[in-house]
């Protein structure tokens, strides 16, 4: 059986038992090639738009003698997938943004009808697909936050809900941080900083936002060599962001080195 990465395998980890995939952007097909080895999921769907990987995964998916099992596909997002195919939609490394349109562009064409979960890694901009979730009325189930090769990762692992609202609207009520903002300014910071990664800081969480603290930091210190109104108003900006972040981790609990 191949072995994954500690990035893969935390997306791997959150695949339900039994489904059938669609990872979307698949790559090498690494992802659906474990998960039919290990016997975690049946079946698989590996869509790639790149021409070199896509005709690695094809080859990777014969080695392993899994072409009965996985459909490596061509083309670009969710144009791979049909209504009905995958009861699990992974993505993995690619920006917020980007992921958030190829997820839209699948709910508008229909092509999500009966997925029942989302396992989603961005690279960057975390709160925009977090509020794509929101929006399109999924619930967020776990959070999880690790380091690999000096960059740190988030997996958020979403499900369809008959009370999704609901549960959303707990999920991101900041009233459970002893913070000094207004309820909305405290969701937006639930939003960029992962409402369940909040309720169970990891020492990858506070690692993660000490360093977006020395960027702005940063950035604030090039800014303060400009007498524009312009630069002006944006490093009051970045600084009461880092204001903002600095509450939040000052009022998390104590957090315990991880043994990994």
């Amino acid at each position: 059986m191949i072995k994954l990465s500690r990035r893969l395998q935390s997306i791997a980890d959150r695949v339900t038992h039994g489904s059938r995939i669609a990872d979307i952007g698949s790559d090498h097909a690494l992802l659906p090639v474990y998960l039919v080895q290990s016997g975690k999921c049946p079946s698989a769907i590996a869509g790639e738009l790149n021409k070199g990987p896509w005709q690695a995964a094809v080859k990777g998916v014969a080695e392993a003698g899994l072409r009965h099992a996985i459909d490596v596909r061509h083309g670009d997002g969710m144009s791979v997938l049909q209504a009905g195919e995958a009861d699990t939609v992974t993505i993995a490394g690619m920006g917020g943004s980007l992921m958030s349109m190829i997820l839209e562009t699948g709910w508008l064409e229909g092509k999500l009808a009966g997925v029942q979960e989302l396992v989603l890694q961005p690279n960057v901009g975390e709160d925009i697909v977090r509020r794509w979730l929101v929006e399109r009325g999924y619930a967020l189930q776990h959070e999880t936050i690790m380091e690999e090769d000096g960059r740190i990762y988030e997996v958020l692992h979403a499900a369809v809900l008959a009370e999704a609202d609901a549960h959303n609207e707990s999920l991101y009520d900041p009233s459970f941080l002893p913070l000094h903002f207004t309820e909305q300014e405290g969701k937006e910071l639930l939003y960029a900083m992962g409402p369940l990664l909040l309720r169970e800081p990891s020492e990858w969480l506070i690692r993660k936002w000490e360093l977006e603290l020395e960027k702005l930091g940063r950035i604030c210190g090039q800014m303060s060599q400009s007498d524009t109104p312009e630069a002006r108003e944006k490093e009051a900006a970045f600084r009461r962001e880092m204001s903002a972040i600095r509450e939040v981790l000052g009022c998390l609990p104590t957090v315990r080195p991880s043994s990994n």
